[in-house]
């Protein structure tokens, strides 16, 4: 999502009419657009689309949802712009909301429009590995140290109190993505049904509630020249809930796949990279939490992402994604459900 060059002209992307979206822009946002828009998707998202909009002057993101399936709560619009607008004022690093439209008549979906803000988003160990051994520890450890900064945020003080319900939240996100399995499953997942029973059978306690971001990792932030973070992306779970879902969450993606070019972005073999004790331990230190019951979060992680891939797989298979590796998505929910049990049984 850098700067960078604007995109190339060309033909319109899938998701996205040019023409409509500039004469909302138009309407909505006198003087934003200076011209006609091309635009170009941005890879990397599974869920999502997103495209760089530039009017040959000015570039801008847009955020709208998957073509065709679309599992209920997923891809809220609403929740992103509200959540990143809320913690613009905040230590937590996001990109400036400019414009929600829920009127689907528009580009065919509700969507929002955000500042381009310049950086990279580093989805593999070798794109880290240009770094170097010690500005990839300093990399992965702000990401440790900006998710405390998220998880220390006042929600009402940002106005949102109201943003989730964290009574009972580990037992409706369990819940919850067993819902969202049984909605996009159609084939046999051995595994995953004793993983999902398990995780509901060990509840732990949750600490205070927190802003939670959902999906966060090292591939979700936009990291700049000087190696620091200039913007946390993709808030489309954000909630109030259990801050160590999170934690659980970059743990799961700070480990070792053993999946040679994975469609699954993982940075866990760059050299330099903090191995998943120390995040976890920092993370401690820094919010003060106790992390006793991690490996719960972490299976947690393993479980919640074999779910969402199985969700992707099941749109390949009906021939509504858009972008590159989706043919391998459904490879890989064995392994995630393989490494859930595995890690409960270990923990």
């Amino acid at each position: 999502m850098s700067k960078g060059t604007p995109p190339p002209p060309g033909e319109t992307p899938p998701g996205l009419d040019l023409e409509r979206l500039r004469a909302h822009l138009e309407r909505a946002r006198p003087g934003l657009t200076a011209g006609p828009l091309r635009a170009q998707l941005i890879e990397g998202g599974r869920s999502n689309l997103t495209y760089r909009v530039a009017d040959g002057a000015s570039s801008w993101v847009v955020r709208r949802p998957p073509l065709g399936h679309v599992l209920a709560t997923a891809h809220d619009m609403r929740r992103e712009h509200r959540v990143i607008s809320a913690l613009h004022s905040t230590p937590v690093p996001v990109p400036e909301a400019l414009l929600l439209c829920e009127d689907e008549s528009v580009i065919g979906a509700p969507f929002y429009v955000m500042e381009l803000v310049e950086g990279t988003p580093y989805r593999t160990a070798e794109q880290l590995r240009p770094l170097g051994a010690e500005r990839t520890r300093a990399v992965v450890l702000s990401l440790v140290d900006t998710l405390v900064d998220l998880h220390a945020v006042d929600p009402e003080a940002v106005g949102l109190g109201d943003f989730g319900r964290p009574d009972g939240f580990l037992e409706r996100q369990l819940r919850r993505w067993g819902k969202q399995l049984a909605a996009s499953k159609n084939r046999d997942l051995p595994g995953i049904d004793e993983l999902h029973e398990t995780l509901g059978r060990a509840l732990p306690a949750s600490p205070t509630p927190a802003v939670v971001h959902g999906d966060y990792r090292l591939d979700n932030v936009l990291v700049g020249a000087d190696d620091t973070l200039k913007a946390v992306l993709d808030w489309e779970m954000s909630t109030l809930g259990d801050p160590l879902t999170d934690l659980g969450l970059l743990v799961m993606y700070s480990s070792d796949l053993g999946l040679p070019a994975s469609p699954v972005s993982t940075t866990s073999g760059a050299p330099g990279h903090p191995a998943p004790a120390e995040l976890i331990e920092r993370y401690a230190a820094r919010s003060g939490r106790d992390t006793s019951d991690i490996a719960w979060y972490t299976a947690f992680a393993w479980f919640k992402l074999a779910v969402i891939l199985e969700g992707i797989h099941y749109r390949f298979t009906l021939g509504q994604t858009v972008g590159a590796g989706f043919d391998r998505i459904g490879e890989l929910v064995p392994v995630f459900i393989d490494r859930g049990l595995t890690t409960l049984k270990e923990g």
